[in-house]
Order: structure tokens, then C-alpha cells, then sequence
């Protein structure tokens, strides 16, 4: 029996499963970086220790031992089966029978540099930079795909002190796809102690990171809010409709709203001229999404669009309008149909921001 396990980035983040195959295991099989970190768990187990580079060697003497009857485990960081030993072991198993395998899952670089960052992820794509297996062709095409359809991207191995191409062409892909201010997030590792930073993609710099370091690059509706990197999933706030809103929506609905720039009011330009006051009152509000600049005053817990001025531009109001009609025929549906224009609400900005 093969039991594949990961370590997790730190020997505090191991599973209790992980634990449990440890000390069920005879054989010990694994990279010597990571059977050090915890020697303390293998006392009276047979260690075989390989360098890096060496992991089909690994994988070899794991089926070996296996087929001799041993309970066998193969030691990876992180979880094994995100650039780890699974796919390895896997690959290799095709040309033997009868091997016994079982992946027991570890915390991962990407979940662990999230949880140290907030909530960064939603729907994501995890990248290695690595070319020593990988064709850069395949890497920067992987890139540029997962960057223009707005994942959320993790970049593993970003660079070494002598393979920098990759890294550099990651930049040069992100800064032509993504807006400038796209939000990035740099986990680490030192000395087994973390370092966190957050910073917009324009200040990205190839010094910034090594081969110890995880980064995280938002997407579209990502935001900083209190020292953490936060991607919405777009959940409905519970919030009532204000009276004047759904007089607003009437008066609209009935084909009596203003278009574009209302100079004749009284609070024009509210925001900034020139400003589109097709949607005075804001069809989604409360959206309680902060990428496009609204924030809670948090004393009075109410959502304050004050210095949001994406509802105002001209190409917003129009791709909303194109599909408002079937989501909005009347004032009660900025209640009833809130999810729905939420999702509107996402597309729009995808599109506009």
C-alpha cells in the first residue's frame, strides 16, 4: 500500500490523516527538505531521502517497497496532487499491477497564501512558472487565457535566480490583459515565517519575488478592505427599498426618467461632471461591493455610494439598459429580482470597468 501525502507549507498545517499515515507507515519515502521538517514524526521508520529532480527515482522505490508488502508512504508538500508526487506516482503506476494507491490531501500553497491574504479566491486559475518540464509556449498561453477570462490567478514557482523568462513574460501578458490597478497578492516564505503584501499589478516587480514565493492576482471585483484582498462571490444584502427610489423607478418604468447628464438638478454633478443620471438611484443597490468604490460607513451600517461613479459613465448605463427591461417591469422588482440584477450588475461591470 502507497499512501501519498502532503505536508502542507508548514509542519503546523498538517492534516490529521497526514499524521495517521505517518505512523501507520514502515517505509518513508520523500525529497530530504521535507523529511527533515519532520523527523521528529519518522523516529523508528526506514527514511529513504532524494534530492530534487530525482522524484520517478521516488516513485520507483515506493512501488518497489510496495510490492514487498511495506505500508509505504510518499511524502510531498503541500497537497500532493498540485505539482506534487500524485501525478508522478500515477504516471509511472500505468506499467506495473496489482500497487495499492491512496492520496491523502494536504493544505496547499494557494489555500495557505489565501487564508494568510483574506479571501482572494473564487473562480481561479493556479499557473507554475516553472519551464523545466513545461514548454513556455504552454505556459504563456496558459496565462493569457486564464488573465483574459478574469480568473483569479495564482502563480506557483514564479522565479529563480536563474529562470527569470518566465516570470518576465507573466508581467508583460498580465500588464497588456489586466488594468493596471488589478490588486496582487505575495505570500513569502522566510524562515518558515510568512510575508504578506498586497499591492496593485503596476507595482509588481521581478525583485519582489523567488522561488519561495506564492503570488495571487486578482480578478475584475477584487478589493483591499482592512489590510486583506477580498474577491465577492456577489451574495444579495438584505435591504429595504427607499421610498424615493421606488418613486424614482416609477417615474422610469413609465418612460418619465431623465437621460444622460440631468444638469437642471440641484445636485448635479453629484459625483463628477459630466456624469450619465440615467440611474439616479442605483438599480442594485445595496450591491456592498467595493470595486467599483462604494464602502460601508461602518458607524451607521449603510452603504455609501459616494465614490462610486461606474452607474454614471455613458457605456455603463448602456449595457445595463440592454438588459434591464426583462428583469425590472416594476418598481418591486429592485426586491424580487435582486439576485438576478446582482448578475447583471457583474457582467456590466466585466464589461465596463
Amino acid at each position: 500500500m502507497i499512501k501519498i501525502v502532503g505536508i502542507g507549507p508548514r509542519r503546523e498545517d498538517m492534516t490529521t490523516m497526514t499524521l495517521q499515515a505517518l505512523k501507520e507507515a514502515d517505509v518513508i519515502i520523500g525529497y530530504g527538505g521535507y523529511t527533515r521538517k519532520i523527523k521528529d514524526l519518522l523516529e523508528g521508520k526506514n527514511v529513504i531521502s532524494r534530492g530534487m529532480g530525482q522524484e520517478v527515482n521516488r516513485a520507483e522505490l515506493a512501488i518497489e517497497y510496495s510490492k514487498k508488502g511495506r505500508n509505504v508512504v510518499l511524502v510531498s508538500s503541500g497537497d500532493p496532487g498540485v505539482y506534487g508526487m500524485a501525478n508522478v506516482l500515477y504516471q509511472i503506476m500505468g506499467k506495473y499491477s496489482e500497487v495499492e494507491v491512496e492520496v491523502v490531501p494536504g493544505v496547499s500553497a494557494v489555500n495557505y497564501s489565501a487564508a494568510l491574504l483574506g479571501a482572494p479566491l473564487h473562480d481561479f486559475a493556479v499557473i507554475s512558472l516553472s519551464d523545466i518540464l513545461t514548454p513556455l509556449s504552454e505556459i504563456k498561453r496558459k496565462i493569457r487565457a486564464a488573465a483574459e477570462a478574469d480568473f483569479v490567478i495564482a502563480f506557483y514557482n514564479p522565479r529563480s535566480k536563474r529562470r527569470t523568462e518566465p516570470f518576465k513574460e507573466a508581467l508583460k501578458i498580465l500588464s497588456e490583459v489586466r488594468k493596471p490597478e488589478t490588486l496582487v497578492g505575495l505570500v513569502k516564505s522566510q524562515n518558515n515565517t510568512p510575508s504578506v503584501k498586497i499591492f496593485l499589478l503596476n507595482q509588481l516587480k521581478e525583485e519582489d519575488v523567488d522561488m519561495n514565493t506564492t503570488l495571487i492576482v486578482g480578478n475584475t471585483f477584487t478589493y483591499a478592505a482592512d489590510g486583506n484582498m477580498v474577491t465577492p462571490r456577489g451574495y444579495v444584502l438584505s435591504h429595504s427599498t427607499h421610498p424615493l427610489a421606488y418613486e424614482f423607478y416609477e417615474k422610469y418604468l413609465a418612460g418619465e426618467g431623465n437621460k444622460g447628464p440631468n444638469t437642471s438638478c440641484e445636485y448635479y454633478p453629484c459625483h463628477s461632471h459630466p456624469q450619465n443620471c440615467t440611474f439616479c438611484y442605483c438599480p442594485f443597490y445595496p450591491c456592498g461591493d467595493p470595486s467599483t468604490g462604494g464602502k460601508w460607513i461602518k458607524e451607521k451600517k449603510v452603504w455609501s455610494c459616494e465614490e462610486c461613479t461606474w452607474i454614471h459613465q455613458d457605456d455603463t448605463v448602456q449595457c445595463i439598459e440592454a438588459k434591464l427591461p426583462k428583469l425590472l417591469e416594476k418598481a418591486e422588482d429592485l426586491q424580487n429580482n435582486k439576485k438576478e440584477l446582482l448578475k447583471l450588475r457583474r457582467e456590466c461591470v466585466y464589461l465596463t470597468k
